[in-house]
């Protein structure tokens, strides 16, 4: 009996499933084939700003007649005829890859062509968002003639990196400088690499001059929160050296001011501590994208990475180090904190034994006093029940009575005397139990 192969599965489906399967398969390189011209732009955006950037591309899509992206869709890529453009949403910034082929007539003689030249200018200078990174490369083959005059044109000779690429496989050449017009250049020689592998060497290619300067983006941060952390610092010496001679009278003062310091430190380190964090993501993305391009030295010219590492590793460290400086700072705050609490409270404690000691000493004193007056009130409470007994002995003589009113009270005196005070200690006993 042969087996069914398409059975209908009834599972049922994680809501995330779709999107997490297709996450391996986001942003994929196209294939390129050279001779190309490509403009890359990145714009820093808020949340807002990226927004508008999909309205934007949609704009230039509706005027072309083409399919709008989805909502959702955090990247596309399009043919629009003159040009082929490449959208991508990050989370902090928005990435506009814009190509087109290049005319190699004449190349090394005149200005080489620019994506950016066939784009809607009118549409290009309406990108929502700030300029944070801007490239041209152009993508040649070794064999077009005029390569060596591209590179001399388009590129400062005295700060100029090249390297082999893609294992041997191809060769760029670059200048990590602003040029006049905002750009930055590089120029790819594609050499024998298929569409695809070009294709991906591209990006990582664009990968490196994006996640480079975003990771720069701590290092105004880092130098702004030095001066901040420097200030908190001498305030945090101050205190520590006021702690050991204050009395007890100037410890709300400083416990004060020590809190206030504790919370200028914490803010400061909660509003630099995601850009610090992102920072340390993006030079790690440019460590694995220079890795991936896997280049080696060409006779007498720096490396794309040894250039990185020797000009990104102070900024690097900066960022490092303020992050440190920032961790620290707190802790000693809080060590400094709770070092004060403590004494603090040891007095307060010490206060309290004091109060303790006095309150019952004066206890002592209202218990003396309380017998004190306990005696004088069996003597109160006696002579007037004894002058009773006297008058109802004066009374008791005419019907019979044997005794003085005199000589009854002088009798009565002892007897009632006791009953007086026995009968006080027994509702003393009833009142101090209960």
């Amino acid at each position: 009996m042969p087996l069914k192969t398409h059975l209908p599965l009834r599972l049922i489906q994680h809501p995330q499933r779709a999107a997490l399967h297709n996450e391996v398969h986001a942003r994929p390189p196209q294939a390129l084939a050279a001779p190309l011209a490509i403009s890359h732009v990145v714009m820093l955006c808020d949340a807002a700003q990226r927004d508008a950037s999909r309205a934007h591309v949609s704009a230039l899509l509706r005027d072309h007649h083409l399919p709008l992206p989805d909502a959702q869709s955090s990247h596309f890529r399009m043919d629009l005829g003159r040009f082929h453009i490449r959208w991508e949403l990050h989370t902090e910034f928005v990435s506009w890859t814009f190509m087109c082929p290049l005319p190699t007539a004449r190349l090394g003689e005149i200005e080489p062509a620019q994506a950016l030249a066939a784009v809607p200018q009118d549409w290009l200078t309406g990108l929502p968002g700030q300029c944070l990174c801007s490239l041209h490369l152009w993508v040649i083959s070794n064999h077009t003639p005029g390569t060596s005059a591209l590179v001399k044109q388009v590129l400062q000779e005295d700060t100029l990196l090249a390297s082999s690429v893609a294992g041997g496989g191809g060769e760029v050449y670059t200048d990590f400088a602003m040029h006049a017009d905002g750009f930055s250049r590089m120029v790819l020689l594609a050499g024998n690499l298929s569409p695809r592998r070009l294709g991906r060497l591209v990006q990582r290619l664009l990968e490196i001059e994006t996640y480079r300067m975003a990771a720069l983006l701590g290092l105004p941060t880092a130098r702004e929160a030095s001066s901040i952390l420097a200030s908190a610092e001498r305030e945090l010496a101050e205190l520590a050296s006021a702690i050991r001679s204050a009395s007890p009278e100037d410890e709300p003062l400083l416990l004060d001011r020590l809190t206030k310091l504790a919370g200028q430190v914490e803010s400061q380190h909660a509003a630099t501590h995601s850009r610090f964090s992102a920072s340390v993501a993006y030079f790690e993305l440019v460590d694995k994208r220079i890795a991936e391009i896997n280049e080696s030295a060409l006779p007498g010219m720096q490396t794309i990475g040894e250039f990185m590492d020797r000009r990104l590793t102070p900024a690097r460290s900066t960022c490092e180090w303020a992050t440190r400086r920032q961790d620290a700072l707190s802790q000693r705050v809080s060590r400094i904190s709770n070092l004060l609490r403590t004494r603090v409270e040891i007095e307060q404690q010490q206060s309290s034994q004091a109060l303790l000691a006095t309150m019952n000493q004066r206890q002592g004193l209202q218990l003396q006093l309380q017998s004190t007056v306990e005696g004088l009130s069996v003597a109160a409470i006696t002579y007037y029940i004894v002058g009773l007994v006297s008058y109802l002995a004066k009374g008791a003589a005419q019907l019979g009575w044997p005794w003085s009113g005199e000589s009854t009270a002088a009798v009565a005196i002892p007897v009632v005397a006791l009953g007086v005070w026995w009968s006080l200690r027994r509702l003393h006993y009833k009142v101090f139990k209960n």
